[in-house]
């Protein structure tokens, strides 16, 4: 039995289960902060790094991670979300890089030429100009050719500008990048841009580290934008912590002088299994069995968690499926490698079993594409699927339970 008999002065519950919210103890992900730590020391830069994995396992926090790291190394720092807005078309990501590198070189000064910077034209005078984001965007403005050659050449200026006055690199770092993509119908390819322009400005030695961040169909996304792009990128998967590292993640947080909680062993485990050694589903459930156990409680609430976690994390997402697509996600949740990858002929046959009107193939991948575009499902490079959300075929399995009973 658990005990929770330490309830003397106020604690407050050291569990923070939000989006991008840092653990009260970060476990495991040494070796991908070894690999990102070897990249900051490249020179010339060579490979740029995708950091990818399901939703709940830790992406955002372990990116804010790697900022720390990144500072002390000789590297500046910009980034931010990259929302579908950014890359509609390739202007408006230009200036969205432009926005984010002005924070860094608002405070840098660089002789002032023809109104642009020098680079472009010969000196006219020994005046200065700060490269804050209307310079930026005056030298972008100014210079001929492409989008591409606009953007090259201010991002260029700012590099030997940081390398120069402040002797540091520059990290892109991009969160949810999985929302970028080219426009063909439109004659826009901001995702082809964006690669284009990095694999330039490293060709030239200059220090700028392109981090992605997203969901699995980032990086195959990138290969098929721009088939480089697989030499361009390290790519790390995050994956769940090991069941040593996710009792760390459970256990620590209490260990604390003054901690009202205690967790026995039996607790511990539950933890571990409920969570399926998911970070995000660490924070929640021990979020819940925290203010439980402080209550008096002595057994872990296991309906009550799941049901929360349910309405919390899974039902949003199951609202992205049409009816039919959620008859097609359930059969796919009752497949023996449904927690793994599962192929369109496997779910072909399996609906055969388990409907009247079964699907077919052709249908089946009709639909899996319009679920990898809603970020439920994603094919991996082998051709096989796999769900996007972690433990959704357990959701799903829930759902079919409570609608039996009625």
């Amino acid at each position: 039995m658990t005990k929770c008999i330490r309830m003397a002065k106020a604690f407050s519950n050291p569990f923070r289960p939000g989006a991008g919210h840092p653990p009260p103890y970060l476990a495991g992900r040494t070796a991908e902060t070894d690999e990102f730590r070897a990249l900051l020391r490249q020179d010339p830069v060579l490979t740029n790094l995708v950091l990818t994995g399901l939703r709940g396992v830790g992406k955002t926090v372990l990116l804010d991670q790697f900022r720390s790291l990144a500072l002390p190394l000789g590297w500046a720092w910009v980034g931010t979300d990259l929302s579908e807005a950014a890359s509609v078309d390739e202007d408006r990501l230009a200036l969205r890089l432009l926005t984010d590198v002005a924070v860094i070189t608002a405070g840098l000064a660089v002789a002032k030429v023809d109104a642009t910077p020098i680079g472009f034209a010969r000196a006219r005078s020994s005046k200065t100009v700060t490269l804050d984001y209307a310079t930026l965007e005056g030298i972008y403005r100014s210079v001929p050719g492409l989008v591409s050659d606009k953007l090259k050449a201010v991002l260029a200026i700012a590099l030997r500008a940081l390398a120069a006055q402040r002797g540091v690199g520059l990290v892109f770092a991009y969160d949810e990048a999985q929302n970028m993509a080219d426009h063909a119908t439109r004659d826009q390819y901001p995702l082809s841009l964006l690669l284009e322009v990095f694999q330039s400005l490293q060709k030239q030695g200059l220090r700028a580290l392109l981090v992605l961040v997203g969901l699995p169909t980032l990086f195959p996304k990138l290969v098929e934008t721009r088939t480089f792009a697989e030499r361009m990128f390290r790519v790390v998967t995050l994956g769940r912590l090991s069941d040593a590292e996710c009792r760390d993640a459970i256990v620590k947080p209490v260990s604390a002088a003054n901690c009202p909680v205690d967790l026995d062993e039996r607790s511990v485990e539950q933890i571990v299994d409920l969570s399926g050694g998911y970070p995000y589903f660490v924070q929640f459930i021990c979020r819940d069995v925290y203010d439980a156990f402080a209550r008096g409680q002595t057994e872990i609430p296991v309906d009550a968690i799941l049901r929360k976690l349910d309405s919390d994390f899974f039902h949003g997402r199951w609202a992205r499926a049409t009816d039919r697509q959620r008859e097609l996600l359930r059969v796919i949740a009752f497949l023996d490698s449904a927690d793994d990858e599962f192929t369109v002929q496997q779910i072909a046959a399996a609906s055969k079993k388990l409907l009247a009107k079964p699907f077919s193939a052709s249908h089946i991948s009709q639909m899996l594409g319009a679920l990898s575009d809603a970020s439920l499902v994603y094919k991996n490079r082998h051709g096989r699927y796999s769900f996007a959300v972690p433990m959704m075929e357990q959701f799903i399995r829930r759902l079919e339970a409570d609608e039996r009973r009625g």
